[in-house]
């Protein structure tokens, strides 16, 4: 039948909400994880979600390995084929527009292989890797891997996050100075294959301290000190690298951004808790926590509408600690 002006007019009610305008314009800075799945939520992607979800970005995490551990170790790993992986990940470029990538660990050396060839794609965004411990590994797997990332991965990296032993074994295997290698030396090293900043976590500092170095060949950009904690803690370095990774995709400038994520990492430490029979974990939503008591005790709402936002970007709580 056609309508004619007297046909009844269709209903405009659909029974959906609607949802206003600011809101259809709203949109959160989007973030790449290349990671592992670790099922005892330590590090891995799980780490990856919560900490840059912590900053207010949305998360795309692309399952690379399955690992099998506790939280005391790492027992083995299964790595995903390869274009399982490239097809988990370019897919959802097609449709979604990312303003950073992570990189952790990936596996194997084709996976390694794969995802380089996705950052190469996309050379002009961002990419923070962390390369974490794999001394569980066997030494044939642990140097085929090690290899494929420096030669494949390295030169795609814009910021490298380690811990100064992780990294100084692995780029600097030879160091024969009497004086042990400083951060601008691991940087060096990372930057011969293509690093342009270095990210060095956990050296030893007079007093129970322990000091961060963002570095170049050339100088330190900034440093962070903070004191020693009693536990040993799984997940620290996926949770560093995650909230760096997160603040720069929302437009902060790396030093500041370091300074953040290094607060957010020393607060989430702090709140940390053990799970299990092994190691302590990050508490990743440490402030959600904290906002809920303070709303129990103010009896209202942080954002005035019933429900508790994360802290905005640039906005996560001052380091006040005294571990």
């Amino acid at each position: 039948m056609t309508p004619t002006d007297d046909s009844p007019q269709q209903p405009t009610n659909t029974g959906l909400r609607a949802t206003d305008n600011a809101a259809q314009e709203l949109t959160l800075p989007c973030v790449m994880t290349f990671n592992a799945n670790d099922p005892s939520g330590a590090g891995g992607l799980c780490a990856d979600v919560t900490a840059m979800s912590s900053a207010s970005v949305h998360v795309l995490p692309v399952v690379c390995a399955l690992l099998i551990r506790d939280t005391t170790e790492i027992q083995d790993h299964v790595a995903l084929d390869d274009e399982a992986v490239s097809e988990q990940a370019r897919v959802a470029l097609e449709d979604i527009a990312v303003a950073a990538f992570k990189v952790g660990f990936l596996g194997s050396p084709e996976v390694v292989s794969a995802v380089a060839q996705i950052t190469n794609d996309y050379e002009h965004i961002p990419v923070v890797s962390y390369m974490p411990n794999l001394a569980w590994m066997d030494d044939i797997a642990l140097d085929n891997y090690l290899d494929a990332f420096a030669d494949l991965m390295l030169p795609q990296t814009t910021i490298l996050v380690g811990n100064y032993s992780t990294l100084c074994r692995w780029l600097l295997p030879d160091w024969s100075a009497s004086k042990q290698p400083g951060p601008r030396d691991v940087a060096k090293a990372a930057t011969e294959h293509g690093v342009v900043y270095t990210l060095v976590t956990g050296m030893n500092a007079p007093d129970q301290f322990l000091e961060n170095h963002l570095a170049t060949p050339q100088t330190i950009l900034a440093t962070a000190k903070f004191e020693r904690f009693e536990s040993v803690f799984t997940g620290a370095g996926d949770t560093l690298s995650a909230a760096l990774c997160a603040l720069i995709a929302t437009g902060d400038d790396l030093q500041a951004a370091c300074a953040e994520a290094l607060t957010y990492l020393d607060q989430s430490l702090d709140a940390g808790f053990a799970p299990g029979m092994g190691h302590a974990l990050p508490d990743r939503m440490f402030w959600a926590r904290e906002e809920a008591s303070d709303d129990e005790i103010a009896g209202d709402d942080t954002d005035g509408n019933g429900s508790s936002a994360p802290p905005g970007l640039g906005s996560f709580p001052p380091n006040t600690t005294t571990h």
